[in-house]
């Protein structure tokens, strides 16, 4: 099989992180695999040395034309990358992604799959969505969702071509060593870009009600700077609640299946996700996890309440403070949530979520030659 995924690049993210670790599998699995990518930017993913990367964003000199003819150019650069090397079977990640190849894949005799990987309820509403899917995705092939809330929002032919699949647990989340009750520490993790919609100014207010129960606990949150004000926001919101020393924005973190393993709990705030990998990694580790309910339902997928963790509301301080307090006053329960939580290895490895994918890629492949 020849396989092309497309994105706009692959700078820390969660879609970014599966295709990195997807485009590897199918590789090493002895398929040809291209990674279309619109640009390269900073702290990107690497890709397996068996996976071809090729340039399809703008060229030189195209930056000083006009928005709609850049529109324009991307979608006639992702044609002729198609027309070239003609692969297979064309995955593409994320919304405009996914518009363009659609919009690209006419008369190119290659199929194409969209990934939706965010909630659509949050982004693929409103006039000009609903304009854009109406056009363009009666051209899909097939669809990769993440949640049956996510595919229930598309009409009944798009739903009908379409699988569900989780995303893949990087492997060194999966051989990371248990760690026992007696090697936690009093330190309390969040992993996530510092992005509005992850609301961990959320967190940091509703760990200020625990810190002052037990002062000897901590809050580290750890990943980059997204750039939106969310990190001058969290540094006030640190100030106004007196928690200077006793939260610590850490920044990126490469090594967090080492940094993090032995933390009292991790705790999700986001308001909307996809499909978490900070979330599905955290519970790969074997920490005691508390996540928020968040849209279109990957968290209540993956979570068991007090089996394998905590869900909350979104936006609900009191809640998510209630429970960290719950995780710190019941520690052998919170153990067992933990290693309750650690069976995600079984569903979610990269060998096993490869093999759902090559299976409905073949089957799209197959049906789109008959």
């Amino acid at each position: 099989m020849k396989i092309a995924f497309h994105l706009n690049c692959l700078v820390h993210g969660g879609a970014e992180r599966v295709v990195s670790n997807l485009a590897g599998e199918f590789a090493s699995h002895g398929h040809e695999v291209l990674v279309a990518t619109e640009w390269v930017d900073q702290n990107e993913y690497p890709l397996d040395p068996g996976v071809k990367r090729v340039h399809v964003g703008l060229r030189p000199g195209d930056e000083k034309k006009g928005r709609l003819a850049k529109i324009l150019l991307r979608r006639h650069y992702l044609r002729e990358f198609m027309l070239e090397y003609r692969p297979d079977v064309l995955v593409s990640f994320a919304i405009k992604a996914n518009y363009r190849a659609l919009s690209a894949c006419r008369g190119t005799n290659v199929p194409v799959v969209i990934s939706v990987r965010i909630d659509p309820e949050a982004f693929y509403s409103g006039f000009v969505n609903h304009m854009m899917i109406s056009l363009l995705f009666d051209r899909a092939s097939g669809a990769v969702f993440q949640t049956p809330r996510a595919k229930a929002f598309f009409a009944p032919h798009v739903q009908d071509n379409s699988v569900i699949i989780l995303n893949p647990i990087t492997q060194k989340f999966i051989d990371a060593p248990d760690t026992p009750q007696s090697a936690r520490t009093k330190t309390i993790v969040n992993v996530g870009r510092l992005v509005d919609f992850k609301d961990q100014a959320l967190l940091v207010r509703a760990f200020r009600d625990v810190h002052s129960a037990y002062p000897d606990y901590d809050l580290k949150i750890y990943g980059p700077d997204s750039h939106d004000g969310t990190k001058e926001l969290l540094d006030r919101t640190i100030a106004e609640c007196g928690l200077q020393g006793a939260v610590t924005l850490c920044g990126d973190c490469n090594t967090l299946e080492k940094t993090i393993n032995t933390a009292a709990m991790f705790v999700f705030s986001s308001d909307y996700e996809g499909m978490p990998n900070a979330l599905m990694e955290a519970m790969a580790l074997g920490l005691p996890v508390i996540a928020t309910d968040c849209p279109p339902g990957a968290p209540a997928m993956l979570i068991q309440e007090k089996k394998n963790g905590m869900l909350v509301p979104i936006k609900n301080e009191k809640a998510l403070t209630e429970a960290m307090l719950y995780m710190i006053r019941h520690p052998e329960e919170a153990q067992a949530m933990g290693d309750a939580a650690r069976k995600i290895r079984e569903i979610a490895n990269a060998q096993t979520i490869y093999a759902q994918w090559e299976e409905y890629l073949q089957r799209v492949i197959d049906a789109y030659r008959r």
